[in-house]
C-alpha cells in the first residue's frame, strides 16, 4: 500500500493523502472497513451530510490518533476520500466508486445500520458517533 500521506518538500505545495483508485478498491477491504462499529457510525455520518466533513465535527469516545486511525483505513481501503483544505482535512463518502465496483453494497450495509438501530440492537455503530456538529 502507497505512504498514508505525503507532505510536499519544503518548497511548499499542498498536502497530498494517498487513495486507491477505483479499479484497486477491494470488497474484503471495504467489508473490513465497514466492520468496525466507530468506522461505520462515520460512515453513517457521512452519508447523512450534505458534502463534505471535516474531521473535528465528529464526537467519539476515542482518542485522536484512534479517530485518525479510523479515517485512515477508510481512505486506505477506498471508502473515502479526504483532501486537505488549509489545515482541515475534509471526508467524503466515495460513492461513485463503490456502486460502480460494488453495486448497492453501501446502501445495504447503511439500510441494515438503520434497521438494526430503528430495533435498539445498535452494536456500537451510534455509541461510537454519539453526537457529531454540523459540517463545516
Amino acid at each position: 500500500m502507497p505512504p498514508a500521506a505525503m507532505s510536499t518538500p519544503s518548497g511548499g505545495g499542498p498536502r497530498v493523502l494517498a487513495h486507491p483508485s477505483r479499479d484497486a478498491i477491494r470488497l474484503e477491504d471495504v467489508l473490513h472497513a465497514l466492520a468496525d462499529p466507530v468506522r461505520l457510525g462515520i460512515v453513517r455520518v457521512l452519508a447523512d451530510a450534505e458534502g463534505e466533513c471535516s474531521c473535528s465535527v465528529f464526537d467519539v469516545p476515542v482518542s485522536k490518533s484512534t479517530l485518525t486511525h479510523h479515517f485512515r483505513v477508510l481512505r486506505e481501503h477506498g471508502v473515502i476520500t479526504q483532501t486537505y483544505r488549509g489545515t482541515a482535512k475534509m471526508n467524503a463518502l466515495r460513492w461513485d466508486d463503490l456502486a460502480e465496483r460494488f453495486p448497492g453494497l453501501l446502501d445495504t450495509v447503511l439500510a441494515a445500520a438503520r434497521r438494526q438501530e430503528a430495533a435498539g440492537v445498535s452494536a456500537g455503530a451510534d455509541a461510537a458517533v454519539a453526537g457529531v456538529t454540523s459540517p463545516s
